[in-house]
């Protein structure tokens, strides 16, 4: 027989902060019940049955395609925020702490859009007990292994069948009776990745900034974080704090030392994809990820921090020149992707489009403009707007008989990387605004290949100047309205309301 906590019958809302409370009033009580049953299970006491706790959900009912916006326009130009027709709506939700401000909004624009009720409950879904342990708890290592295998029989476990991505895939469909999605993620789907940035960044998901810059290189990274640590000894800076690998945290000068910053320790080696990240208080400052080199990584790191709903992720990273008339240390501002990565063709088939985004294009192109301070023909002389290709064969030029040369010359490509058209597909699949401006290193087809000297000589005039027009162009789209970023482009026909 399950061992439950006091059930907390389903509630009504016609306001948004009232159903977050709400939602936040049923997590902290199934978290709490699974903690506290694990503790006692770890302490050796026998429990009164299989634990459970389960996720809250929000769910709404419609009876109309029509929208109830008080702005007609507004409600026309919104990409997210409305659900695509009449029916009952649902999902499960997880960690109301992390994502207070973003449910919060969700839930407000369905209120708008719809005039409707907000249903908030305790689902059916279980919480798996791993999932439920706090940033810092590792009650699980004091265990004997006979006693951690017998965690089977008592808790909930994490059940894969139930984090797919079938939603964002668009292949979901649901069986008769049971209520279509609100959000692209369920929460054991978004739990799992939590867990994962951990592992693979070395840094807590509440850390991770709106907009999220991506390389391939170590040295991009060792600029931001002197950048990082600049602004943090600038008592004007925007930014509040500066959080590396370990949650190692430096606040801004001035400015008292939290709750948990001393919790922070270096870690004895850096992890697989080292994330850091500079931080504002509404949570729109920059993280930035080093993703080393490969499709592989690039999927890993975007499957992840897509759950965390970013506004966009943007792509600096070296690329090999494919043109004659390319320099090296020339701009390339991807406006269209060669998929030769492979990494996606399960997800995302390869007769779907991967569109630039004007908002972020222009907003890359000024970027380039206002760091170099390069106008007009001077300006195209170092940016060069074209097709990106992307392989997972790193010695591609090894290839016999010039195979991936047709190709690239048949799609007209100026660039060849690995990394660019996994971000920005998953981007596109994900629904969260990408963008690529790489820098040429290398020409190997014109026999240019990168030697230790042009190399160093390459990253010392470069990098700087590159990770600059970065943090710039982030600049430039948080000006902007949100709404404007998300464009119309990501969503499908049938979307989900969350954005």
């Amino acid at each position: 027989m399950p061992y439950l906590p006091p059930f907390i019958a389903p509630t009504r809302h016609t306001d948004a902060a009232a159903a977050l409370a709400q939602v936040q009033a049923i997590y902290s009580q199934q978290i709490d019940h699974l903690r506290q049953a694990m503790q006692r299970f770890v302490a050796g006491e026998s429990l009164p049955g299989h634990v459970r706790a389960c996720y809250p959900f929000v769910r709404i009912h419609t009876h109309t395609v029509a929208r109830a916006a008080p702005d007609p326009a507004e409600s026309t130009r919104l990409s997210y925020g409305f659900v695509a027709g009449p029916g009952r709506f649902e999902t499960t939700l997880t960690r109301p702490d992390l994502y207070s401000r973003y449910y919060l909004e969700q839930f407000r624009l369905l209120l708008q859009n719809h005039e409707v009720e907000l249903e908030v409950g305790t689902s059916t879904q279980p919480i798996p007990v791993h999932f439920s342990f706090a940033e810092h708890d590792h009650v699980e290592g004091s265990m004997t292994p006979g006693r951690r295998l017998l965690m089977r029989d008592v808790f909930d476990l994490p059940d894969l069948a139930a984090m797919d991505d079938g939603i964002a895939n668009g292949t979901y469909e649901p069986r008769p009776g049971e209520p279509q999605p609100l959000s692209l993620f369920t929460a054991p789907r978004v739990d799992y990745s939590l867990q994962r940035l951990r592992h693979y960044t070395g840094t807590a998901p509440e850390h991770f900034q709106n907009f999220v810059l991506f390389t391939n290189y170590q040295f991009y990274i060792d600029e931001f974080v002197r950048l990082g640590h600049e602004a943090m000894a600038d008592p004007n800076s925007d930014y509040i704090a500066f959080v590396e690998p370990g949650n190692v945290v430096t606040r801004r000068v001035g400015l008292s030392a939290e709750a948990g910053d001393a919790l922070g320790a270096a870690p004895p080696r850096l992890p697989q994809m080292p994330s850091y990240h500079l931080l504002r208080a509404d949570r729109s400052g920059i993280t930035m990820s080093n993703i080393g080199v490969g499709p592989a990584n690039a999927k890993t790191i975007t499957d992840h921090i897509a759950v965390l709903r970013p506004h966009a992720w943007l792509m600096l990273g070296h690329c090999a020149g494919l043109r004659n008339s390319q320099q090296l240390g020339d701009y390339v501002l991807a406006h269209g992707y060669v998929r030769e990565d492979h990494v996606l063709d399960e997800e995302l088939p390869l007769w779907v489009p991967i569109p630039a985004l004007a908002e972020i294009q222009v907003a890359l192109q000024d970027a380039v403009a206002d760091v170099t301070q390069l106008r007009g023909a001077a300006l195209k002389g170092i940016l060069r707007t074209g097709t990106v290709a992307s392989t997972d064969n790193r010695n591609w030029e090894l290839l016999p008989h010039n195979t991936p040369q047709r190709r690239f010359s048949q799609s007209r490509a100026v660039a060849l990387d690995m990394e660019s058209a996994t971000i920005a597909a998953n981007g596109f699949r994900f629904r969260v605004p990408y963008g690529t401006l790489l820098c040429v290193s290398d020409k190997p087809l014109h026999g240019e290949i990168k030697l230790p000297g042009m190399a160093n000589h390459f990253y010392r005039e470069r990098v700087d100047q590159h990770l600059r027009i970065g943090i710039r162009a982030v600049e430039l789209l948080r000006e902007q309205r949100i709404d404007q970023l998300h464009s119309r482009k990501l969503r499908s026909f049938s979307e989900v309301a969350f954005q």
